[in-house]
């Protein structure tokens, strides 16, 4: 059995504590670090949205629509719901000529606090727009409308963009199409699964643009250097995968997903990252990617302030009392060569 990863703390036990499966790659592919299981297959989920909006770029949606960076973005994001998410996914339905109606996504409360609340008050129902996958759902239709197939079924997986999409994401990782196993996202659009040394392998193909073929890299650079640009489309206000980027400085694209999962592209450096905490407890993702972050001496002192409160958030109880502690167990991190 994996030991596990991070442990959550209560007065002097250890009172919960999540397996964690993970891998860092350098720019040839070769594991520098991993935890616990990295061959397994898992479900990609919401890490695997700059792939996809990767795809939709290189059949052309950019140059059809006139699609700008921030759309880009946050056709990559699982955004929290502010107004100015919102706006950039109703732009690119104008674009494609498209209503929030074709949205089959399904709805959600924003995930930002502020906007569920200004929503509310005005008396506005939530709807599939709010989903944090809408932008994704946006980019779909944009490549279903470019490839004239039907829109009404662009979440399924015999569409031709979702077969254009597959196709790409199998590039990525390395994986033929006929092994991925293939499920459906919480958003209602197919998900493939890889293991988190594929997983990583398609980060750090995001994170170099190389051994990949042309078209390809200059999707998936298009859509590298609008996450960057844009860093609060990708996620929000407030949200790890924004302050990670931010705090970083176009160092790292960073994208997380449901259930655990988290994939970086560490541009400089030329290395990708998978993880996947086993349980699927968002809590211990960002403790996660940080230590494996930190072993990789990728995060500097400038960034650390901004990157604390994700590294070891304290627990506290109702009454705002801290009486527990995040931790994760560094020590356990394998190194299969010197770097």
């Amino acid at each position: 059995m994996n030991e596990p990863f991070v442990e959550i703390t209560r007065g002097p036990i250890v009172e919960s504590a999540h397996v964690v499966s993970a891998c860092a790659v350098d720019r040839k592919g070769n594991p520098i670090l991993h935890i616990g299981d990295i061959e397994t297959p898992v479900y990609l989920r919401s890490s695997a949205k700059p792939f996809i909006a990767a795809a939709s770029v290189r059949a052309g949606v950019v140059e059809r629509f006139g699609l700008e960076p921030r759309e880009v973005a946050i056709m990559a994001a699982s955004h929290s719901g502010e107004p100015f998410h919102i706006e950039a996914v109703r732009s690119i339905l104008r674009k494609i000529g498209l209503t929030e109606s074709a949205l089959q996504c399904g709805p959600h409360p924003p995930y930002n606090a502020a906007a569920a609340a200004e929503l509310t008050r005005r008396g506005e129902p939530f709807s599939a727009i709010h989903n944090n996958c809408s932008g994704k759902h946006a980019g779909i239709l944009a490549l279903c409308v470019l490839l004239d197939c039907d829109p009404s079924t662009y979440v399924e997986l015999d569409n031709a963009a979702e077969q254009e999409i597959l196709a790409f994401c199998a590039r990525m990782t390395g994986d033929a199409v006929a092994d991925f196993p293939i499920g459906v996202d919480g958003c209602g659009i197919p998900v493939f699964a890889a293991s988190p040394l594929h997983g990583a392998r398609a980060f750090m193909r995001l994170a170099t643009l190389e051994e990949i073929d042309p078209d390809d890299a200059r999707a998936l650079g298009r859509v590298r250097d609008a996450m960057l640009a844009y860093p609060l489309y990708v996620a929000g206000t407030g949200e790890f995968d924004s302050v990670l980027m931010t705090a970083l400085d176009g160092a790292i694209a960073s994208k997380g997903g449901a259930e655990g999962v988290h994939g970086d592209a560490l541009i400089s450096e030329g290395v990708g990252i998978l993880v996947k905490v086993c349980d699927g407890a968002r809590r211990a993702v960002a403790p996660t990617v940080l230590a494996m972050l930190k072993e990789l001496d990728a995060i500097g002192l400038e960034a650390q302030s901004a990157l604390e409160p994700f590294a070891a958030p304290p627990i506290r109880n109702r009454a705002g009392r801290e009486v527990g502690e995040t931790r994760v167990k560094r020590a356990i991190i394998s190194k299969p060569r010197s770097r």
